[in-house]
Order: structure tokens, then C-alpha cells, then sequence
């Protein structure tokens, strides 16, 4: 496992709030992190492949998308000591170890090839992580910066929750703001300026009324049928 300088405060934070939630994370997330599935399902990992999650925290995400594309290499960053810890304990325990690097490092500002060996990706994913990321916008221009040619940015969060009632999205919010989880509105727009800047393709959807939103920045002949139906913009 690889660490880079890290900025202190954020860190520490983060470790600060799993160091022991980390235990329960998986058994309570699995209630209202949605669409975690769907994204991996879309991902299409090309054979050989490789996929970088940023934000990795317990290993869950990496651990299914390794199962599921059998012949592909995952690499995993993640802020948090005590949610590497975690990871790499569950990484053993499905015998992946071979196939997966864990590096402990900052979303917004990393250096792929001092972490791993490697420059670019096939697949680069975040799963609810942007919405605990400080300034994070520049994770956005990171994980672009790191795809391969033909490579695709793939992106589950909290939405807005548009269409459901008032009421559940103040408990949600309240809720949240006891992780330091912020969903973040501009989303959208900051996923479709950064797919213009770099001439890709922007898919973009919502779930279960707005509760969470997926998007996939890719090359124009990407296909994926998690995203099919839904908005594009060239």
C-alpha cells in the first residue's frame, strides 16, 4: 500500500468519523447508498482492463467489480487510514489481493503512476464520495485526467431528491450532515462543462425519484445500458 502527503485536516476527519463506523458501514450504507450496483454493472470493463475507484473506503465497490470482471486489475485510493485497513482486510479475504493495489491518497490531487505503477485507466469510478470531498470539483478533473484513450469516467452520488417529498429530504439532509456528506447541486453542470472541455460524451440520470443521480463521461461510441434512455449531451 502506497501513501502520498496528504492534507492533514481532511484526514484526519475522515478517520476520525470511521474509525469505528468502519465496522457497520457496509451492513447500514446498503440501505441508502443507491445505485452502487447499476454503476458497476455499466462500468463494461473492456477485457484486461484497468479501473481505479477513487474514494475506495471499506472495499466493497472494488471487491464486486473485481468479481464481476474476472480478468481486469483494480486500484483503489482512499484519504482514510482506518477505511484502507478495512479494505485491505476484506481484499484478503476474497483472495484478490493479486489484482487489486490500494493506495492511500487525496481524490483531488494524486499521482497514479508514483501510487501504482501506472498513468491511465480504462475505467475510473466514484462512488458517494464526492458529496464528502472537499473542493470537489478538482476530484472531476483528476479522474479525467487519469482515463486512457477511450476510457470513461463513471459517477454515483447523492441528487437532490427532486421528486420526493419536502419532508424526507430535510430528515435526509439533516441526516447526513452528521458524516460530513453534502450533496452537491451543481453536479450536473459541473460534469457537463468537464465533459465539453474534453470533447466526450456526458450520460446522465436519475434514481428513484431524484434520491441519487448517475452519470458516465466517455468516448462518443461508448454504450452502456445502465445508462440507456436517459439524457446525452455530445
Amino acid at each position: 500500500m502506497s501513501t502520498t502527503e496528504l492534507p492533514a485536516s481532511h484526514a484526519e476527519l475522515m478517520d476520525g468519523v470511521y474509525r469505528w463506523q468502519r465496522h457497520i458501514y457496509d451492513l447500514t450504507r446498503k440501505y441508502y447508498l443507491l445505485g452502487r450496483d447499476r454503476l458497476i454493472h455499466g462500468l463494461e470493463v473492456p477485457a484486461g482492463g484497468t479501473v481505479l475507484e477513487l474514494g475506495c473506503g471499506t472495499g466493497r465497490n472494488i471487491i464486486l467489480a473485481a468479481r464481476r470482471y474476472s480478468d481486469a486489475r483494480f486500484f483503489g485510493l482512499d484519504i482514510s487510514a482506518e477505511m484502507l485497513e478495512t479494505a485491505g482486510k476484506a481484499i484478503d479475504r476474497e483472495g484478490l489481493s493479486s489484482r487489486v493495489t490500494l493506495a492511500r491518497g487525496d481524490a483531488t490531487d494524486f499521482d497514479a503512476s508514483s501510487l501504482y505503477g501506472i498513468e491511465r485507466f480504462d475505467r475510473v469510478f466514484v462512488s458517494y464520495s464526492l458529496s464528502m470531498i472537499p473542493g470537489w470539483e478538482k476530484t472531476v478533473s483528476a479522474a479525467l485526467a487519469a482515463l486512457a484513450p477511450n476510457g470513461s469516467l463513471h459517477i454515483v452520488d447523492f441528487g437532490q431528491q427532486e421528486g420526493l417529498p419536502n419532508w424526507f429530504r430535510t430528515l435526509l439532509r439533516g441526516w447526513l450532515r452528521k458524516f460530513h456528506v453534502t450533496p452537491r447541486e451543481s453536479l450536473c453542470e459541473v460534469l457537463e462543462s468537464e465533459s465539453r472541455r474534453t470533447g466526450a460524451t456526458f450520460r446522465f440520470r436519475t434514481l428513484y425519484r431524484g434520491y441519487a443521480w448517475l452519470a458516465v463521461i466517455g468516448p462518443r461510441n461508448l454504450t452502456s445500458p445502465s445508462m440507456a434512455g436517459e439524457s446525452q449531451i455530445s
